[in-house]
């Protein structure tokens, strides 16, 4: 009994400890985030801004051979590869979350996945409701998202203000509205099919797929064949971002070596060394001490879930650069259109009106209603005011509604518009936020 309670800690503490770094990283990086969006616009409306779009649309080309050659332009670059790693790591804290997180459960899901629900479901009617029959209407799905590393950053930046709770549900909120956010990009934002590298990248899907039913555990095997996915994907029509997220469903949880092995090896290990001359020798001069101890690290590393081992090598990278250098390539719009022009529009209006109205009202009404129902239960450590003013964060759409733009629309019009419009409203809802969360009075009996 006891050794299964340690190997549960064990393996627990590990799990903790990245989503730990997730929230620490994801808070960090989006005041990192707020820097690289102002930069963004510094450089879209300064005496560079010509030299600055200019530069995003140079080809960098990878030449293997004097028959093969792969290229894309820069913005393609971040776009389509990095922002693919992007979802890798959305994916990748989703199936952490979904396995031992806060959607492990229906009771500990039910609140976070109706927030996300109703808050993609209601701007997405508001935006409807404003375009159609007119040839915005492609962009209904702009106002769904909520930018996770923004939103974190934005809480982070309160304190102890906010309830560590409320941090904790906008991650499983935000993460759960990721999944809405892919599966739409999926199923309607991609272009005409190629079903030769469509079927190719499925069979390499399941080829990565029956790598984990059969124990393969080395990361390196499930990287390169992420690479042919993403390469399959780029080249189907389906937007090759959704490789990232298919990949990290491929990757294994369990780890190569279990806790109870682990356990054993170690006391053997140990006792192997205590049998040296640990007390004059070291082991730079007792290559016996040596073996040993690389062989405990080894045990070490081989215990670490490979999932969580390539989420931790990512959340960095992740953070600190796709993300910024996303919002320099995708933010610097040119602000020559004043605000009554872009909200007077029904493009702009309902992107605003369904980020800064439709995100708060549709997350706080489907979880209220919820709660009433009995499906799922308010944190005893939160107050109704706490939900409402994450909402109006949550309405903080930024990287994937930039993302979005960019494959609803094709006139630089309308892009311009799109991106003015999220700009506005991320302001708006940042700052409605704020403003609600710093006058909600914690529970003081339930600290």
């Amino acid at each position: 009994m006891d050794q299964s309670v340690d190997r549960n800690s064990t393996g627990l503490a590990y799990i903790g400890e990245t989503a730990r770094k997730f929230l620490d990283r994801e808070t960090s990086g989006g005041l990192l985030l707020i820097v690289a969006t102002i930069l963004a616009l510094v450089l879209g409306n300064s005496q560079w801004a010509d030299a600055y779009h200019h530069y995003l649309t140079d080809e960098f080309l990878f030449e293997l051979s004097e028959h093969f050659s792969f290229g894309l332009t820069i913005e393609e670059w971040i776009n389509d590869g990095l922002m693919a790693i992007f979802f890798l790591v959305a994916g990748m804290e989703l199936k952490r979350e979904i396995m031992v997180g806060e959607l492990s459960s229906l009771k500990k899901a039910s609140m976070p996945l109706l927030g996300a629900l109703g808050g993609m479901v209601v701007p997405a009617l508001i935006f409807v409701s404003l375009n159609t029959g007119t040839e915005n209407i492609s962009g209904w799905g702009i106002p769904m998202a909520t930018d996770i590393a923004y939103s974190l950053g934005i809480i982070g930046l309160l304190g102890k203000k906010v309830p560590s709770q409320l941090k904790i549900f906008l991650v499983a909120l935000a993460i759960a509205d990721d999944l809405g956010a892919i599966l739409v990009i999926a199923l309607f934002y991609s272009n005409e099919l190629s079903w030769l590298f469509l079927g190719s990248g499925v069979g390499i899907f399941v080829l990565l797929m029956l790598c984990n039913r059969f124990g393969i555990k080395s990361l390196i095997w499930y990287i390169l064949g992420g690479v042919a996915l993403w390469y399959c994907f780029l080249n189907s029509g389906v937007h090759p971002t959704i490789a990232g997220v298919l990949f990290a469903i491929t990757i294994p949880v369990k780890p190569k070596l279990d806790s109870k092995i682990l356990k054993e090896r170690t006391a053997k290990n140990v006792a192997a060394l205590e049998e040296t001359d640990i007390e004059n020798r070291d082991p730079m001069q007792d290559t016996r001490q040596s073996k040993i101890l690389k062989a405990m690290k080894k045990d070490t590393q081989n215990s670490r879930p490979p999932l969580l081992k390539l989420e931790n090598a990512l959340i960095d990278f992740n953070a600190f650069f796709i993300i910024p250098i996303f919002a320099i390539a995708n933010a610097g719009v040119k602000l020559n259109v004043g605000i009554l022009e872009v909200v007077s529009s029904s493009l702009g209006l309902g992107i605003v009106l369904g980020l800064v109205i439709g995100k708060v009202l549709g997350i706080s009404l489907f979880t209220f209603v919820g709660e009433k129902l009995g499906i799922s239960e308010l944190h005893t450590s939160l107050r109704w005011k706490h939900i409402i003013g994450m909402g109006m964060i949550a309405g903080i759409g930024f990287t994937m509604s930039l993302f979005i733009t960019n494959l609803a629309f094709i006139d630089p019009e309308f892009i311009k518009i799109s991106k003015i419009s999220i700009l506005i409203a991320s302001l708006v809802a940042a700052l409605g936020g704020i403003i609600t969360l710093l006058f909600t009075k914690p529970k003081i009996e339930n600290i």
